[in-house]
């Protein structure tokens, strides 16, 4: 078993590996877990880290080194090579982003900050959105792991608050740093964000058995419809797409919208399908494709399909009205910083 990381975030991703193994645990109390960090020698803030640490875990998993990797569900693209496949996504946390503000500013709300005041992102998706929400503040890049950033935030003046996962924040055990969190309204969140994801090799039977007793069915099925959504957008972490999802009296509501780098031009659409959540059961079939890289036999696939289908929806919804454009024009832009 291996967590998804290099040495500056080997913390968060041992907390989140340590989690699974100890889920794990708790149902097969026979079986022994070895975990194996992987420590890959890239800088933070190279482009493309993620999906070279992914490259890396999953030349592990392709030569049995490890049998599973656990990832950050939002860092996993909706299509995964041929031989790999999600085995099982964790209950979800706050998938919300937060605001960690400088000591000054500490009791301020982003809406209370003084005019022009910077506040750290990464995340094209988070600028765009709270540009538009907070024209009075400036939005700038910080790289960098949860430690460096917060370290910049601490140290240097740059910054009045950042901007990251409250997932991230909780799992590290620094929930007094946590200032205000973002509703929906205010800022969407990540395709996945917030829920772990567990990637094996697609082909490996009994590892799948194995790991299906960690898929949390509410959070499955929210998460392959965000994935659905944004794989028929044909999105990416290059342009801003943020999602909301809700299950509510046998309903998965779906929020999702595309911006524009500066966050002037959004469109926004909710869509809703009748999905009752359903409890696991053993006797699944054997020979289940896979949605959206998720594998999931021990869920009933009618509201697997019903999920997926209404990301599907509201992603050719929002291309009838012009998305498309919206998000070539903002990858153009993007590519040519």
């Amino acid at each position: 078993m291996s967590g998804n990381g290099n040495a500056a975030a080997t913390a968060l991703a041992r907390i989140q590996t340590d989690s699974v193994v100890a889920t794990l645990k708790a149902s097969y109390p026979g079986l022994q877990f070895e975990i194996r960090d992987k420590i890959l020698d890239t800088a933070l803030s190279k482009i493309g880290e993620k999906s070279l640490f992914t490259k890396e875990l999953e030349h592990a998993l392709e030569k049995n080194e490890v049998d599973l990797v656990v990832h950050s569900l939002k860092d996993l693209p909706t299509v995964l090579p041929p031989g790999f496949t999600i085995g099982a996504i964790c209950k979800r946390e706050n998938p919300h982003d937060a605001v960690v503000f400088h000591p000054k500013f500490v009791g301020k709300t982003l809406e209370t900050l003084p005019e022009k005041s910077v506040v750290g992102t990464s995340s094209l998706r988070r600028a765009a959105q709270l540009q538009r929400k907070f024209p009075h503040l400036e939005f700038r890049s910080i790289r960098g792991n949860l430690n460096t950033r917060l370290r910049k935030l601490d140290e240097q003046q740059e910054f009045s608050a950042i901007i990251l996962a409250t997932a991230g924040l909780q799992r590290m055990g620094w929930h007094n740093r946590v200032g205000q969190i973002l509703h929906p309204e205010e800022c969407m969140y990540a395709v996945g964000q917030g829920a772990l994801g567990v990637e094996v090799r697609a082909k490996d039977q009994d590892i799948l058995d194995l790991v299906g007793v960690l898929h949390d069915p509410e959070t499955l099925l929210r998460c392959i419809a965000e994935r659905a959504f944004l794989r028929h957008l044909e999105g990416g972490c290059s342009v801003p797409v943020a999602v909301h999802t809700a299950m509510k009296d046998g309903q998965l509501y779906l929020t999702g919208g595309v911006w524009s780098l500066d966050g002037s031009d959004s469109i926004q659409e909710t869509m809703q399908a009748t999905i009752h959540v359903p409890a696991q059961h053993e006797d699944g079939p054997e020979d289940d494709p896979q949605l959206v890289g998720i594998t999931a036999r021990n869920i009933p696939r009618g509201p697997q399909l019903a999920a997926q289908n209404l990301g599907i929806s509201l992603a050719n919804l929002l291309l009838s009205k012009g998305a498309k454009n919206i998000l070539d024009v903002a990858r153009q832009l993007n590519d040519a910083h």
